[in-house]
């Protein structure tokens, strides 16, 4: 196998990490289960960016700030 395959390899096998905003909700306390962060994020009270975010399974990348009743957490993976 050459390098250039290899190297292309490595870039699929290593996505950009990202978590996903109902396990966010979870990790911060704000629901104890699945279940209580999805109605938390349907239910419009969720911020990502600025912008309120209600999918459930929204990928969440370093640097991004989710805001919940008026705090602001950024997100560091």
């Amino acid at each position: 196998m050459d390098k250039q395959m290899k190297d292309e390899q490595s870039k699929v096998e290593n996505p950009e990490k990202y978590i996903e905003l109902n396990i966010f909700i979870k990790m911060h306390g704000f629901a104890a289960s699945g279940g209580q962060a999805k109605i938390l994020i349907r239910s419009g009270v969720i911020q990502l960016n600025g912008t309120i975010e209600t999918r459930n399974k929204k990928k969440l990348y370093n640097g991004n700030i989710v805001e919940y009743q008026g705090k602001k957490y950024v997100v560091k993976i």
